[in-house]
Order: structure tokens, then C-alpha cells, then sequence
């Protein structure tokens, strides 16, 4: 029997987790991931603290599995996309912590860039050439907007305000990292004792941060006239079919790790590794992955789809020259609104949320505006306020409970028909992952709001399992998609309740008049 290594690095938690060749799991560890506020829309993470988490959780994963080092066949690395840091890899000293896709630093020029000449122009002249050729490239460039969760204008900022960041700048030894290309060094060269391997990043992490042109498949080539950021700097882009990782280096894992050979076999960003999981191989097939935020991915196949309601073209994965496109929608606050609620005592675990608004059987005209971090597509509104309305004296406790959960599931219909009317695609099926596709009521009322059969398979954990599909075929435990087929299976599937649609789309329209009032708020 031969056996994955599956680690997963997210916003919230570290976690490993050991499978075997069925893909069943035997052993696990999970550490929570310390998230620093230093200031008001500031979210970081401290590099060498991470990396003291994933070698723990490595080593708790392997013995909660009663395996020896030895014993573990690959390695597959899944990572939050978004989350970059600058330092000189030489010498190890870091310009700042890991600014994480949720960080909300560069607001200011975010505005200032959307607004300005240069973006004009761009938009001006692509739209022109979009009229003469028809190419899709220069429709998405024509509605090109820059948001806070992709890398650039939170890059650019550090590259304004940080003083050692500028002078490393003009002594030329600094390194851009993305998640995946810093853990991809670190565990490769021994946690730097050989810094001269390759500095390189998974195509589906680089997809997602703004920087990347998925039209031509590389960095985009006006990154330096928009931005002034140098290519040079970024890692070199490889395919989820890329062989020369290499292997873990032992230098920190302590004594049992010393003699092994441990290959790595596959990086891949959480949500593409989500896509994986959920096994969504085929033109159509679409996931929703509800943690931290949701996010939407549809496979729009080997053509890259230019979205003008904010979708995001995405490169789904990418072996050898075939590639497979998506187009993906995020509502960035999914699980932080469970959590907040819990923090301000509306329930003690969010697990009881479901029981609580099935208990009741609507909110009594209380409607609640997720927005912590402004509002994606189809609204577009990165200045919306959440909260709550419609509040009276028989307001309870439930109501706002119910009304918590009913908004995250708004706008995850917003995405999915907004994805439904770009795609010109009609969805069959919606499979749901994540810790919040848990949640029972959820679940349904996506069902009942969308009329779309939603299915949550027994596994929640997809972007685990696809970090270990992706290392197994690469590996050579298994030749293709087709060959993993079997290891995932359903728990249940949610069927639209035809008479809750009506009432429930009627209720939605009320929720959009909630949301013009805490529009562009700030």
C-alpha cells in the first residue's frame, strides 16, 4: 500500500492529511492559522510561524497515521491564492508578512487606478480593437477593472509605503512570492540551506492574481507599464503536469525525516484543487466551495471566456499544452459571517444554525447585507457596508439568525446566475464543498432559490482530495480523471421544493432594495 501527503495551507487552518490508495483518510493534523489585524483592513500572516505550522502538521499528520516518513509515497500542496509576501531569499529577511487575498490595504488606489487615465485608455483602446477583431481577449480587456483581492494593487502599495521593500527594490535582491512558490522554496531547499532551486509557481495560482494574462498564458506583458512591477521578479510559471519539483528536504523535520525521498508531485491552488475534488472534469460542471468566502467556478472548456459582469476567467488546470478554462464569481465573506455571528453571541456553535432557521419560517422582514469585504459580481460594489434591516420589537434572535444565512445564499444565487448568463450555460447540477456546504438549511434553501439540485458529497474536504488526485496521477498512482471517479461519493442531494421558489425569489427582491441602502457606503 502506497500513501498521499495532502497539504492543504488556507486563511484560516493548516492541515495535512494522509490517504491511501483507495483515497481514504488515515491520518490528519490541523493547526489554526494566526491572522494579524496591525491595522483597520489589514490581514497578515507571519512567514516563519507558518512555516513552523506546516512542518508540525506535517509530522502530526504522518504519526496520527501510525506510518513512518518513509512509508509516504508523494506529496501534493494545495494553497490560498492571493497571498504573496517580498523578501531576499538569500539571506531570509522578509520586507513584510503575507498579505492575504483578504486584505484591503490598497483600497485607495484600487479607487484611484479604476478612475484614472491609464485604466481609460486601456478600456478605450480595447474595446476598439474588440470591435474590429472580435477577439475575446480585447472584450475582457475592454471591462478590465482592478479589485483588492488580487496582488497587484496591494503589491504596488508595499512598493510606495515600505521603505526596506524600496531600498531592497534598488538593490535588486528582491523576490516576489505567491503562497505556493514560497512553500514550494522552503520545503525544497531545506528551509533556504540551498537557495539556489528554481523559483517557480503552479499556472493555477498565478491565474488568479491580476498579474497573470490568461489569454496568452503567462505574466501579463503590460504588468510593468501599469503597474512598474518587473516580470523578473515573479516566479516562472509551470503545468499541473510539471515533474521536476524535486523532493521535501529533511533539514527540519527532525531525525525520522532524515533519510527519506519524499517526492513532490503536484501544487495547485485551493480552488482549482476544489475543482478537483468535486470532480468537475466537463464543460458545464460547476462547484461552489463555501469556507471563509464562496466561490463559484465554471468549466467553460478550452476556451477562455471574457466575463463583463465581473466573472473571472481562470486557468481550471493545465497539462502539458491542453488547457482548461473556468470563470469563477466570489462572495468574499461566506464563513466569516457564520463566525461573526457566533462572536456576537446570536448562537454558541454554528452548527446549530441550520436547527435555528428551519425553526422558524421566515426572517419577519429582517434582511441582513454581507458585506464585510464589499460586494463582488454581479454588484461590483467593493464600498458596501453590511448589516442589518427591517428590525422591529418582535425581531428574535432567530430571525437574525435565519436572515444571516439566507444573505450568503443570495448571493451565492447572484453568482450562479450570473454565471448561468455569461456561459449562455444552463445548470444541472450545483456541487457544493466546504465547511459551510455542512449546513443542512443552507444547502436546501440554494435549492429552493435557484431550482438547481445541489449536491454535497460525503467529503467535505475537496481541496484535499484534489491536492491528492493531482500528486497521485502525477505519481502514477492513477493514469487520469477518469481513474479517480470512484473515490468520491455523494451524502446527500438537495432537490428544489418548487412551491418555496416563488416566495423566495420574492424575497430576494426585497434583499437587493437592502442592498441599495448600504451600497457604496463607505
Amino acid at each position: 500500500m502506497r500513501y498521499i501527503a495532502a497539504l492543504d495551507v488556507g486563511t484560516t487552518s493548516v492541515r495535512c492529511f494522509v490517504l491511501n490508495e483507495k483515497c481514504e483518510i488515515i491520518g490528519s493534523a490541523v493547526e489554526g492559522v494566526e491572522l494579524l489585524n496591525p491595522q483597520p483592513g489589514f490581514f497578515e500572516i507571519e512567514p516563519e510561524g507558518l512555516w513552523d505550522q506546516i512542518v508540525r502538521v506535517m509530522q502530526n499528520a504522518v504519526t496520527n497515521a501510525q506510518l513512518q516518513p518513509s512509508q509516504i509515497a508523494c506529496l501534493g500542496i494545495s494553497t490560498q491564492r492571493c497571498t504573496f509576501l517580498t523578501w531576499n531569499h538569500k539571506t531570509q529577511e522578509y520586507f513584510h508578512n503575507f498579505i492575504t487575498w483578504k486584505d484591503l490595504r490598497s483600497d485607495a488606489l484600487v479607487d484611484e487606478f479604476n478612475n484614472g487615465l491609464t485604466l481609460k485608455t486601456i478600456n478605450g483602446v480595447s474595446y476598439t480593437l474588440y470591435l474590429l477583431t472580435r477577439s475575446s481577449r480585447f472584450l475582457a480587456g475592454s471591462v478590465l477593472k482592478m479589485m483588492n483581492g488580487q496582488v497587484t494593487l496591494r503589491l504596488v502599495y508595499e512598493m510606495q509605503n515600505n521603505k526596506r521593500l524600496r531600498e531592497g527594490l534598488k538593490r535588486k535582491c528582491v523576490r516576489i512570492e505567491l503562497l505556493d512558490s514560497w512553500i514550494l522554496y522552503k520545503l525544497r531547499s531545506g528551509n533556504g540551506k540551498n537557495p539556489n532551486v528554481d523559483h517557480i509557481s503552479d499556472v493555477t495560482a498565478c491565474t488568479a492574481t491580476g498579474l497573470f494574462d490568461p489569454f496568452i498564458l503567462d505574466w501579463s506583458p503590460m504588468i510593468k507599464m501599469i503597474s512598474g512591477i518587473e516580470i523578473s521578479l515573479l516566479p516562472k510559471i509551470v503545468n499541473n503536469s510539471y515533474t521536476d519539483f524535486g523532493h521535501i528536504n529533511p533539514v527540519d523535520f527532525g531525525p525520522e525525516w532524515q533519510n527519506c525521498q519524499i517526492p513532490i508531485t503536484a501544487s495547485i491552488s485551493d480552488q482549482c484543487a476544489a475543482i478537483f475534488g468535486s470532480q468537475c472534469f466537463s464543460k458545464g460542471d460547476v462547484k461552489i466551495t463555501m469556507g471563509t468566502g464562496a466561490f463559484l467556478d465554471l468549466i467553460t472548456g478550452s476556451s477562455c471566456h471574457a466575463s463583463i459582469k465581473g466573472m473571472y476567467p481562470l486557468v481550471a488546470w493545465q497539462y502539458g499544452k491542453n488547457t482548461t478554462f473556468c470563470v469563477e464569481g466570489a462572495a468574499h465573506d461566506m464563513g466569516t459571517i457564520i463566525t461573526w455571528g457566533q462572536n456576537c453571541g446570536l448562537y454558541s456553535n454554528p452548527a446549530e444554525t441550520s436547527a435555528i432557521a428551519e425553526s422558524i419560517s421566515d426572517t419577519n422582514g429582517v434582511y441582513f447585507v454581507p458585506a464585510f469585504s464589499g460586494l463582488g459580481a454581479p454588484i461590483n460594489d467593493h464600498k458596501a457596508a453590511s448589516g442589518f434591516i427591517g428590525i422591529t420589537p418582535s425581531t428574535q434572535k432567530a430571525h437574525m439568525v435565519r436572515a444571516l444565512l439566507e444573505s450568503i445564499v443570495f448571493r451565492l444565487v447572484q453568482l450562479v446566475e450570473t454565471a448561468e448568463a455569461e456561459t449562455q450555460t444552463k445548470l444541472k447540477i450545483l456541487r457544493v464543498d466546504g465547511g459551510v456546504s455542512r449546513n443542512d438549511f443552507v444547502c436546501q434553501f440554494l435549492a429552493d432559490a435557484t431550482g438547481i439540485y445541489v449536491e454535497r458529497s460525503s467529503n467535505a474536504e475537496s481541496s484535499i482530495m484534489g491536492a491528492s488526485y493531482a500528486a497521485g496521477i502525477n505519481f502514477g498512482l492513477w493514469q487520469s480523471h477518469q481513474d479517480v471517479a470512484q473515490f468520491r461519493t455523494i451524502d446527500r442531494c438537495f432537490v428544489p421544493n418548487i412551491k418555496k421558489h416563488s416566495p423566495i425569489r420574492e424575497r430576494l427582491k426585497v434583499w437587493l432594495k437592502a442592498v441599495e441602502r448600504f451600497s457604496h457606503w463607505y
